[in-house]
Parts: C-alpha cells; sequence; structure tokens
C-alpha cells in the first residue's frame, strides 16, 4: 500500500488539500472489474455447484455444530 511518506518516513507536505486524483489507469481496471463481476456464472459452474451441494447438504451445518462453543 502506498503512504504519503518520503523515503526517511516523515509526512511529505502536498502544499494544499486537494483530493488527489486516480491513478490514469484505475478507471480501466475498474472497469475490468465491472464487466467480471457482471459476467454469467458458466452453466458448467453451475452444475458443479449443483453437484457439490447434493453430495452432502447437511455436511456444512455439520461441521458449524463441530465448532460451536460448549460443545
Amino acid at each position: 500500500m502506498a503512504s504519503n511518506q518520503d523515503h526517511e518516513g516523515k509526512k511529505a507536505r502536498s502544499g494544499d488539500d486537494a483530493p488527489r486524483r486516480a491513478p490514469e489507469w484505475a478507471d480501466g481496471l475498474k472497469q475490468l472489474y465491472d464487466s467480471v463481476v457482471e459476467e454469467a456464472l458458466p452453466d458448467a459452474f453451475k452444475d458443479l455447484l449443483e453437484r457439490l451441494d447434493e453430495i452432502d447438504p447437511g455436511r456444512d451445518a455439520e461441521r458449524h455444530d463441530r465448532k460451536a462453543p460448549g460443545r
């Protein structure tokens, strides 16, 4: 994570308190992220999730019960 400090660890002074502009690549990255989020889930992946749920649908509940405090 970038910080607003110089190489000696002292707080850098910007001269004004204007908000910083996002880097040029930030808009493109946001567009790419949004397009991936909005993509439909492939049928093969949906089928895989359904098959995994059919194997043992109560397995998650049992695992949760074992982790519960006081048991």
